[in-house]
Order: structure tokens, then sequence, then C-alpha cells
């Protein structure tokens, strides 16, 4: 019975090993384009607030830090090793 879960779960690591990889990827090349942007935004913010625009300058400055490498791109790169952390456990699985 082990063996052919084992046979079932091979497909399975290898779709998730290639969708791990991918994602790596996709997530390295983002992070350049959301640096930017979260710098582009960060100085509109503070030049809103300089501008006493303090609304429209808290706003910006929410939406700099959510692109910003601590806002959503982290939570991607934490999903991305939950993902990486379960095909390490198939793998285990398979050699065990």
């Amino acid at each position: 019975m082990r063996l052919i879960l084992k046979i079932f779960v091979a497909p399975v690591i290898v779709v998730l090993t290639i969708f791990v990889w991918i994602c790596s990827g996709l997530l390295y090349c983002s992070a350049w384009v959301f640096g930017l942007a979260g710098t582009v935004l960060g100085i509109f913010g503070v030049l809103a607030l300089i501008t006493h625009q303090v609304t429209n300058g808290i706003i910006l400055l929410v939406m700099a830090f959510l692109v910003s490498p601590f806002g959503i791109p982290m939570a991607a790169a934490w999903l991305l090793g939950l993902l990486q952390n379960a095909n390490y456990a198939l793998r285990d699985f398979i050699t065990g």
C-alpha cells in the first residue's frame, strides 16, 4: 500500500518542485519592481506630508509599506516557504 502511495506522490513532487522554482524566479524579479514602486510611493508620501496633505500622505506611505520588501512580497515569500516545506515533507515520505 505504501508503494502505491509513493507512486502517486512522485508526480506531485515534480509538479510542486517546478512550481516552487517558477514562483521563486517570479518573486525575485518582482522584488526589483516592488522596491522601485515602494521608493516612489514613499517619496510621494513624504512630499504629500510636507505639503500638508496628511490623509494622502498617510495613504501613500501605507501603500509604500505594502509594496516594500516587508509587505506583500514578504507574505508571498512566506507562502512560498510553506510550499517548499510541503515539498520536502513529501520527499521525506518517499525516501523514508
